[in-house]
Order: C-alpha cells, then structure tokens, then sequence
C-alpha cells in the first residue's frame, strides 16, 4: 500500500472515531446533559448535516489548493472541534462542536477518495477506496469501543480528549507522509464541475447512497440502548459488541471493494439489498446476548459492504471533470442518510419502543434498493460517463 494511501487511512482513522464515538457515550451523554435519548441522538443528526454543507461548500473553495495544506488544515479543524466538545457545558455548545468538526469530514475522504483512485490500476479502484475507509472502520473496530471503555471509566467528556490526541497524531502522520509537492489539483474549469450535476443518474447515485445507507443509522443510532435495555447487557459487554460490529465493518469494507472491482452496478444491488434484509431480520435480534453478538457483526458486514459500490457508482457516472465534487457531495449523501436514519429511528423509538427502529432502517434501505434498480435499468441503454459499458 503507497504510504500516502496509509497517511489518507490515518486521517480516516481519527475523523471516523469521533464520528461514531457518541454512540457508544449516548446514555451518558444523556444523563449528565440532562436530555431524552431522542435528543441526544440528534448529535449524530447534527454531525450528518455538517458534513453535508461542509463538504460541497469547502470542496468547492479549496479546490485549487496544495494537497497537504488542504488535508493538514482540515485536521487542524478536527482537532478544535473535538477539543471544545470535550469542554461542552450543554447540549447546545456540544452540537456546536459536534458540528464543528464535522466540516472537515465530506471534503478529508470525498477528495481521499479520488486520490485514492489514482494511486492504482484502473481495475483495482474501488479496493484502493474500500483501503481508504478502512481507517474508518478500523475506527469503528478499535476506536469507538475504547472510547465507551474511557467514557465509562473517566466519564465522557475524556474520551473526546483522546479523540483531539488522536486529530494530533493523524496531523503527524499527514505531515510526515504526504510530500509536499503532492500534486496541486489537476482542476477543471468550475463550468465543466458542475455540469456533472445536469446528469440523472448522478442524482440518482446520490438518492441510492442517502436512502441505502440510512437504514443503517436507523438502527445503529440506538444500538447502545438496545443491548442495555433490550437485551441486557452490562457495560463491559456493549464495549465487547460494539467490538464485534466493527470487526464486521471492516470485513464488509473490504468485501464491498472486491465485488465492486468485478461489476459495480451487480455489486450495489446485493449488497444493499442484504442490507435491507439484515434490517428487517433486527427485531428479533436483541433478545439474546448471544444473538446479539452474532447480529451486530452481520450487520456491520452488510452495512459496510454498500461503502465501494456506492462511491464508486457515482464516480463513475459523474465523469473525470465532476469527480471530485461529486464524490464529496457522495460523502454528504452518506451522511445526510445518517441524519436520516437517526431521525426516522428517533420517531420509531418514541411511536413504537426500540425494537421497531429495525423495521424503520429496513424501509429506508428499501427505497434505495428501488432507486439502484432504476438507475441499473437506466444504464443498460447507456454507459457511465467516461466509462465504458462493461464498468457499469
């Protein structure tokens, strides 16, 4: 792997861990604010939406700068912003910084993911994406389950402090590895950009991914409350499941970039179609620790497993000139579908009790399994943009 693609994984690393480390701090987070599960979900829902105005707006304005700078001083914004969450003294400041940092993450992978691509071969583009995020389900794996073992030890507002020294050591690492003539963009005209998005079936690539993936955080929103409440579990053994999970995500990651290098559009019709599955199977999932275990490693696989076919369908179609705005505007449908998700599980939650938020992600998952057939029926009459019809 190019030491620069290992630099890119390490930023992941750090920006995935404080993006999914409330969910394993949700109860306390709750009780010591004094808020309503449901609120404090909304967290998660105010990191997704900063992520989706932060990513086509930056994207947009740093679009002509040196690559190390750019990914340097988005760093630096993590770093800040997870800082004065750790400082938080409401719900309201928190959300402000959750936000905060939450800038930084559309433009740090959207324009990874296209450094990414032109690190390898053509044929091993989405594998050298599913390398990219693997930081951040190494971050799901390692870093969100020591982060609840630190919130539960040393109280929540810790375990954002060692998220800020890992923003501190992810900027070394940057530093160290991205050489500083890392290529200036190769920028086309802001016209030839944004024509990308007149195409329909970059809209429709990005409905898939808001859709697709929000099924996921319908459920995983509340997965700590579901193993506590639902199916019992003491503290130490949600820290264990939440480990199994990641595990899951990072065997999906890998999965979803090998079967993408062999068809894209094949690829992200079974991999979000058994992510519908998985979803509905969730009810019946948290009624024993065991099963329980069992469930969140298959849902970890199956979620993850959608992340290279989603990105690389819409790279596909939004042509070399859009590539880098859509593939940040991807990374906030990704996270908008989080925003979503939480949502849509925080209504089922209040209306139905916890066991229904599974029903609730497998009905969002199925709207974007309808979009990915429609958009699959669309392009067997046409190729993907700078694609030839093979790759689609």
């Amino acid at each position: 792997m190019p030491l620069s693609l290992m630099a890119l994984a390490a930023g992941a690393f750090g920006i995935g861990t404080t993006e999914f480390i409330i969910m394993g701090l949700l109860t306390q987070v709750s009780t010591d604010l004094g808020i309503s599960l449901p609120t404090a979900g909304t967290l998660i829902s105010g990191y997704a939406i900063g992520v989706a105005v932060g990513a086509p707006v930056l994207t947009l304005l740093t679009r002509t700068w040196p690559r190390k700078r750019l990914l340097l001083s988005l760093m630096l914004i993590f770093i800040a912003g997870n800082v004065a969450a750790a400082a938080a003294p409401g719900y309201g400041w928190l959300m402000a910084a959750r936000m905060l940092t939450s800038l930084t993450h559309g433009t740090f992978f959207g324009v990874g993911a296209v450094v990414a691509t032109g690190l390898v071969p053509p044929h091993k583009r989405a594998s050298a994406i599913a390398l990219m995020f693997s930081g951040l389900t190494l971050a799901t794996l390692l870093g969100v389950p020591a982060g609840a073992w630190i919130g539960q030890h040393f109280g929540w507002r810790s375990a954002f402090v060692a998220v800020a020294v890992l923003g501190v050591a992810a900027y070394a690492i940057l530093a160290l590895f991205v050489p500083r003539d890392q290529g200036r963009p190769q920028h086309s005209p802001l016209g030839h950009e944004l024509a990308a998005l007149r195409r329909v079936q970059v809209w429709a690539g990005l409905g898939i991914t808001v859709f697709g993936f929000a099924g996921v955080f319908a459920l995983y929103t509340y997965i700590e409350p579901l193993l506590k409440q639902v199916t019992g579990m003491s503290d130490s053994l949600v820290a264990v499941t939440l480990l199994l999970f990641g595990a899951g995500l990072a065997a999906g990651n890998l999965l979803g970039g090998r079967m993408a290098d062999r068809g894209v559009m094949q690829a992200l019709l079974l991999t979000t179609a058994g992510l519908m599955a998985a979803l509905a199977l969730g009810p019946w999932a948290f009624g024993q620790p065991l099963v329980a275990m069992a469930y969140t490693i298959v849902l970890g696989t199956v979620a993850f497993a959608t992340v290279a076919p989603m990105q690389m369908r819409v790279l596909q179609q939004a042509g070399p000139a859009g590539a880098t705005l859509v593939s940040s505007l991807n990374i906030a449908a990704f996270n908008l579908g989080n925003a979503l998700g939480a949502w849509v599980g925080g209504l089922a939650l209040s209306g139905l009790g916890l066991v229904s938020v599974g029903w609730a992600g497998a009905a969002l998952t199925g709207v974007g399994l309808l979009l990915a057939l429609w958009s699959g029926r669309m392009s067997a009459s046409a190729p993907a943009i700078g694609q030839t019809r093979q790759c689609a």
